[in-house]
């Protein structure tokens, strides 16, 4: 079958910053609604009327991988409107309940970057945002998408990486 949209791709990569710098790796094949939300446009170009087995290496830059990183979301937030527990790297999908911070996206993922004791400092760029990307693709498997998947323009399973433009990596190293 041919990459053609509406598809799920399997895949796997490895992924370098601009410099070859290793980022990421994913040995078992993840797969990927093609034609929806779950993969870098660029990313798709690149797929697109390919068959299970190609392969393609991609430079990709900024403004057609992640974006450039955009310090106003960046914001700090009173230490108090967070739980117990919480660590540098956790995410969440938006600002606290009780945040003050007004002005920032509600629909962002934020990642805790720093934790002092009066304020937490909350990033709302992707990770690898205004960062150049080399990724490795192989195409593993392509298949018809089924009616949930169709419906949803994603792959159901919760297992979204570093290539859906949409949310940080679960997988980043």
């Amino acid at each position: 079958m041919l990459i053609t949209a509406p598809c799920v791709v399997s895949l796997t990569w490895t992924m370098a910053d601009g410099q070859g710098a290793p980022i990421d790796e994913l040995i078992d094949p993840i797969e990927f609604y093609f034609g929806g939300d779950d993969l870098l446009p660029k990313l798709e170009e690149a797929l697109l009327g390919h068959a299970a087995g190609f392969e393609t290496h991609l430079h990709l830059e900024p403004e057609v991988a992640f974006g450039e990183y955009l310090p106003e979301l960046v914001c700090f937030e009173d230490r108090a409107v967070f739980p117990e527990g919480i660590e540098e790297g956790m995410q969440f999908d938006g600002l606290p309940e009780g945040a003050q911070t007004v002005g920032m996206p509600p629909d962002a993922i934020y990642t805790i970057t720093e934790i002092y004791p009066s304020h937490v400092v909350l990033d709302g760029n992707h990770p690898l945002a205004g960062m150049a990307l080399q990724l490795q693709v192989k195409v593993v498997a392509v298949r018809a998408a089924t009616e949930d998947e169709l419906e949803a323009r994603s792959v159901a399973d919760g297992e979204l990486s570093v290539l859906s433009p949409a949310l940080p990596s679960q997988h980043l190293h």
